[in-house]
């Protein structure tokens, strides 16, 4: 969603440099292939895992993560009115709570995704995730 739909749904303002928009690709197609080598190659689950509550639990993390971070994301892109310029404070959803409700949906949305595979390399993504987008939303607040 990230690299690929939400920069084709932005209409106006900065472009996305090219170099970025590669860079971005490149890491979230590595990191599929080493999330999805590692859930189908190495992850062990016991055959009742989709009703444990660490997995449901996990799910309904990722899919409100998703859920925020997506509109969120649509509030952020709506703003400001054709031709306008200038900052504006992003309001409703999640940013009636957090000034970085988009970040804060993504974050959830990795923990998510770690608790439901309850692998390593899903804990450490979410982890990078949070570190990473932690920063970018600390000096967004600022």
């Amino acid at each position: 969603y990230r690299s690929l739909i939400f920069p084709l749904l932005i209409r106006e303002g900065k472009p996305t440099p090219f170099f970025t928009f590669v860079l971005a690709l490149l890491f979230c197609v590595y990191n599929g292939y080493l999330q999805g080598r590692s859930l189908s190659n190495y992850a062990k689950y016991p055959s009742g895992w989709l009703r444990d509550p660490r997995f449901i639990t996990g799910f309904i993390g990722w899919l409100t993560g998703m859920a925020i971070n997506i509109h969120s994301d649509h509030i952020l892109r709506n703003l400001r009115k054709p031709g306008e310029t200038g900052y504006k404070i992003p309001r409703g959803g999640m940013f009636e709570y957090v000034s970085g409700a988009n970040f804060f949906g993504e974050i959830l949305e990795w923990f998510g995704f770690a608790l439901a595979c309850y692998s390593i390399e899903s804990l450490a993504f979410a982890l990078c995730t949070l570190f990473i987008l932690g920063s970018r939303a600390k000096q967004h607040h600022q």
